[in-house]
């Protein structure tokens, strides 16, 4: 049923349908009745040996939806009755703006792919400060961090500040995002030019802010299409600064082997094109941080193999945004029964004996 209406609204405005689905799921949301019988429908039974920890905090399952899906902090109720064990809201920003011109986003099926180039569109801090003030208990949520387009470089320090002071007792972690390549120079905070002492501010921000209580984590999210000795330097950063993890990955400029009549636009690239390549860097920074960072896995992930693939690498959790858009609601629950068999089929009766391991 949901592929054959996907097949019809497909035909218009990617953007228009995502804002008409955000804005039905915040509704049945909000509406217990509603928001009852979707979790009776696309919701996750509790099974404790999908349960793992990180970060101190035990999650249902592995499974979170990443960064940009819910960009206003709209549909928190519905993300926990859809099945998911987390979820990232946002990437917001100090100030509103309205992003890029549209249209910018871009359908790729033949690839299972999306392209976008919104560049953070948004009501700014303080519109997200009181929808995040009305969050359900239970559900974990992130935010992604980012700085207003028409702020400069050296003076990014102080958007990602003011953000983690205005959000610090509203969300549960927190991931600077400084590798979305819709925002002009964005990803040159990703070198060790600007990224040190970035990382420094933020983590003294967060000692300052939790007082006597362990800061909240902080995790770094980081570009597909670094190189190794650039990836090898974020992790070293990281590491130095007392970060908690690393987002492993954000969207890609690569277009290698697509097919898609969208295939030219400029933008991000997600998908089933980035699952092996964003895969791979969390097996070379699991092998050379260990277990000093809680690494989360991003990136193609569309259904129980591609959950298995990413924790065997070892991330400790994993985000999905473009495979739950092409699997549809029921995408939690499909993909965490793949998981149970391909965990079965392994002979790993709970995932707490290879996460993050």
């Amino acid at each position: 049923m949901y592929r054959a209406l996907y097949r019809l609204l497909a035909r218009l405005d990617a953007e228009t349908i995502h804002d008409g689905v955000v804005a039905g799921l915040r509704t049945a949301g909000k509406a217990p009745p509603l928001r009852a019988a979707l979790r009776a429908l696309c919701g996750v039974p509790a099974d404790d040996a999908l349960a793992v920890t990180a970060f101190g905090v035990r999650f249902a399952h592995p499974l979170g939806l990443a960064g940009g899906f819910d960009k206003h902090a709209d549909m928190l109720h519905a993300a926990a009755a859809l099945g998911f064990a987390h979820i990232e809201v946002g990437t917001v920003t100090p100030r509103p703006q309205p992003g890029n011109p549209r249209p910018r986003i871009f359908r790729l099926p033949e690839d299972g792919a999306l392209i976008n180039r919104m560049g953070f569109p948004g009501a700014g801090v303080e519109a997200l400060t009181k929808r995040l003030e009305r969050r359900p208990a239970g559900l974990p949520a992130w935010v992604s961090l980012g700085k207003n387009k028409d702020t400069p470089l050296g003076d990014a320090g102080r958007d990602y500040t003011l953000l983690l002071e205005r959000l610090y007792p509203h969300a549960d972690a927190f991931t600077i995002n400084i590798s979305s390549p819709n925002t002009p120079e964005l990803r040159r905070l990703q070198t060790r030019e600007y990224l040190s002492d970035l990382l420094a501010g933020l983590r003294e921000t967060a000692a300052r802010l939790a007082g006597n209580a362990p800061p909240k984590p902080l995790l770094v999210k980081i570009a597909p299409d670094l190189d190794w000795a650039e990836i090898e330097t974020v992790a070293e950063l990281a590491l130095q600064h007392g970060l908690a993890g690393i987002v492993a990955t954000n969207t890609t400029l690569a277009r290698d082997g697509l097919r898609g009549p969208a295939r030219g636009e400029t933008g991000g690239l997600s998908g089933k094109p980035l699952r092996a390549r964003s895969t791979e860097i969390i097996r070379h920074l699991r092998g050379g941080c260990g277990d000093r960072l809680t690494l989360v896995g991003v990136g193609g992930v569309f259904d129980g193999d591609d959950i298995w693939d990413k924790l065997a690498a070892g991330a400790s959790l994993v985000q999905a945004y473009t495979g739950f858009i092409y699997e549809g609601p029921t995408f939690a629950r499909k993909a965490l029964r793949g998981l149970k068999r391909r965990m079965q089929a392994e002979g790993v009766a709970s995932l707490a004996e290879m996460v993050g391991r």
